[in-house]
């Protein structure tokens, strides 16, 4: 009697019940405490806004690219600061750009503009600036498009806060 099938399949399982559970990479148990070692300016290509203070950066200075849109499949959840998305908020997700940030953001296809608030983190799609709720897509001209030509604007710098829930 062979049971070389059966130990074989014992250990497949308990391969996969040790790496399926992992935690994923964005959430953290809480327990690791920061580097102490000291970092070099941040790394960001010529479309990343670096979250740092930057001299170099003014509210006069502007930035292009594209624009998406994100709404029904994240409405009602969490956003990076804490609070609950609302498409029909006018709110954004940009990778660098501290949470709280106010942005000019215009469509440079039809020149509509709208103020919007930094509440997330994203557009995680390649060659994307900026991922804009449904609301603010929908007064730029684009919500049926998807994405469009833009141009953003500083009016704000924010704090970077997280927003507990109550």
């Amino acid at each position: 009697m062979r049971k070389t099938p059966h130990l074989s399949a014992l250990t497949l399982f308990l391969v996969f019940l040790l790496f399926g559970c992992s935690p994923s990479p964005r959430y953290t148990s809480g327990n690791s405490l920061p580097s102490t070692k000291k970092k070099g300016p941040p790394k960001t290509s010529s479309r990343e806004i670096p979250v740092t203070k930057n001299p170099k950066l003014s509210y006069k200075q502007t930035w292009t690219g594209v624009a998406s849109w994100y709404g029904e499949d994240f409405h009602g959840k969490l956003t990076a600061n804490g609070e609950t998305y609302d498409m029909h908020d006018l709110t954004a997700a940009h990778k660098t750009l501290p949470l709280g940030t106010v942005l000019r953001v215009t469509n440079l296809d039809n020149g509509k503009s709208v103020k919007v608030r930094i509440n997330d983190r994203g557009p995680y799609i390649e060659g994307r600036m900026i991922d804009l709720s449904f609301a603010a897509a929908k007064k730029l001209g684009f919500s049926h498009l998807g994405t469009a030509r833009v141009k953003l604007q500083v009016i704000k710098f924010g704090d970077n806060a997280y927003k507990k829930q109550k």
